[in-house]
């Protein structure tokens, strides 16, 4: 049975591969309906941050969707962003580009069929991105070419410019079975009943946890996991206290002294990979409606430097966070990328007061009695939006404030559920987020200008944005972004100039406010399970949160007993 329901207007956007879910209630204990972490091992639980209760929604295109991506619904291939490898085949088997990168050739899996029962054919594939096209608000990749169904098994896409760098994007992107969704509005409807290809099905919802079960008929074969449970619970402190609880089997997100997670909870182990880059984002465009302060790219440049990042690595990270590039190429990774008109092609780790203060005079800024500079009658005062229960975030927002303080910069912070925080991230109601930007399907820092610097994904205060919840609006970086898009990735000096453009610029304008490259550390319960990744076999990026990595990780385990 396949049944939406109509919700308003969800957040718009984005294909995001994340699902940065957090919520509340604690009411579901871990063995709930299911398989505490001690128990059946063909049960997994997995914990994803999410701290209140789940609000149901398995639309894979839409920013308030719980899960489903990878799981249930499969793109054509899987790209690998922990490390540099060929995508792994999923409903797709080979592709292909001609000479001008103006036609990708996939060919299709045969045999495939819909956890309905349907035949998965190409006409699925070509009315996904038709669909795309439709409704842009869930175009995040921007996609612009024309997919069409040569036969069952072969789709090609078709583009006016050449489109290289579009593939990881477009083979990234989750299918929907036509024959339910073409009476589906992807930006207001609510999935309840998903239909996919994956190796899992929706097995039973509650708000405090919901569970999938692995599907028999997948393509693949059924999974040795049978079962994957997510809970909800109260936030990070209830997720360290399942870990010394053994009811949990993986969780992403911080433990006290996780350095030494085997030693204190000899069933676990702990692995942390550099990769998603900690911002305080800002609703930066005036003209698109944002107001406050933080409006003035000399605030938000004063900001970057009043933070002492070694000491909120210390405080609020144990440790396990790393520098960043404020052009956000990924360090070290992407250093080649970043421009040499870049003087500091790192955060600095200590505050710089001195330069706080200088870019805020020059700008007419002036410290008041009580310490905190003011203009026009303004105080220089942000409020800044987390989740309750993100007690790392939390932590670093409190050494924020006090690191602000000393520079004349006010700072409040305002805790609300990840849903309530998700609907002002889209709509624009805030004046600072604290989150973080994630990368691509490849190695290249093309992609995550192109999500969130692109001002095509961007909207006026009010109205649903897609990736670029800053609203950050450059025409010399749409421009640089499309240029990008239609160059050979193998061309590096050619794309070099672009790159420039587009580092110069949000360097110059920091609509993103770099805070530092976040260790995304999972702990996950080895005696319960084997084939996790490691440094020796890194399949997949290791996050609980990162949907389509997840999926693959859960294919890969096998019980211990």
């Amino acid at each position: 049975m396949f049944l939406t329901r109509r919700a308003g207007a969800l957040l718009a956007g984005a294909a995001a591969l994340t699902l940065m879910v957090a919520g509340c209630s604690s009411g579901a204990s871990a063995g709930e309906g299911g398989s505490s972490g001690g128990g059946s091992g063909s049960t997994l639980i997995a914990y994803t941050g999410q701290a209140g209760d789940y609000q149901i929604n398995f639309n894979p295109f839409s920013p308030s969707k719980i899960g489903g991506l990878g799981t249930i619904y499969e793109p054509l291939f899987f790209y690998n962003k922990a490390q540099v490898g060929d995508p792994v085949p999923l409903l797709g088997t080979e592709f292909s580009w001609n000479d001008d990168g103006t036609e990708l050739d996939v060919t299709l899996r045969d045999g495939v069929t819909w956890s309905d029962g349907e035949a998965f054919t190409a006409e699925d594939v070509a009315f996904t991105f038709a669909m795309m096209q439709k409704y842009p608000a869930v175009n995040g990749s921007g996609f612009e070419g024309t997919a069409t169904a040569a036969d069952d098994t072969h789709v090609t896409f078709t583009f006016d410019e050449p489109a290289f760098v579009r593939g990881p994007d477009i083979l990234s992107t989750p299918i929907v079975p036509e024959h339910l969704w073409s009476s589906i509005d992807p930006t207001t409807d609510v999935i309840e009943h998903p239909v996919g290809t994956g190796a899992y099905t929706l097995d039973n919802f509650k708000p405090q946890a919901y569970t999938l079960a692995a599907n028999p008929d997948y393509w693949g074969g059924e999974p040795a996991v049978k079962t994957v449970r997510f809970i909800s619970l109260s936030g990070n402190q209830a997720g360290a206290d399942a870990i010394a609880a053994g009811t949990i089997d993986w969780q992403t997100g911080p433990i006290p002294d996780i350095q030494n997670t085997h030693t204190n909870f000899p069933d676990y182990d702990a692995y942390t990979q550099a990769q998603n880059q900690m911002v305080l984002a800002t609703c930066s465009s005036a003209e698109l409606g944002c107001t406050g302060p933080q409006t003035d790219p000399a605030v938000r440049q004063a900001l970057y430097y009043a933070m002492d990042r070694t000491q909120l690595n210390k405080l609020a990270f144990m440790d396990t966070a790393s520098a960043m590039s404020p052009t956000f190429a990924l360090t070290p990774s992407q250093d080649s990328f970043v421009s040499d008109s870049i003087a500091e092609k790192q955060v600095p780790m200590t505050a710089q007061a001195d330069k706080s203060a200088a870019l805020l005079e020059a700008d007419g800024w002036a410290k008041g009695a009580d310490g905190i500079y003011a203009k026009d009658g303004e105080r220089l005062s942000l409020t800044v939006e987390v989740v309750t229960g993100w007690t790392d975030y939390i932590t670093a927002l409190d050494a924020i404030t006090s690191q602000a303080k000393d520079a004349g910069i006010e700072i409040k912070t305002s805790q609300s559920s990840w849903n309530e925080w998700t609907e002002r991230k889209g709509k624009g109601n805030f004046q600072l987020v604290i989150d973080s930007l994630w990368q691509g399907p490849a190695p290249d820092p093309y992609y995550l200008y192109n999500y969130f610097f692109d001002s095509s994904s961007g909207a006026k205060v009010g109205e649903s944005a897609g990736n670029n919840f800053a609203r950050y609006s450059n025409a010399d970086v749409d421009a640089a972004i499309e240029a990008l898009a239609a160059l050979d990735p193998g061309d590096t000096a050619a794309r070099q100039p672009y790159f420039d453009t587009i580092e110069e610029a949000v360097v110059a304008d920091m609509p993103y406010i770099p805070i530092l490259t976040g260790g995304t550390t999972s702990i996950w319960n080895t005696a319960k399970f084997s084939g996790w990744p490691s440094d020796d076999d890194l399949y997949a990026f290791p996050a609980v949160w990162s949907a389509l990595d997840a999926a693959e990780i859960f294919k890969k385990l096998t019980p211990a007993s």
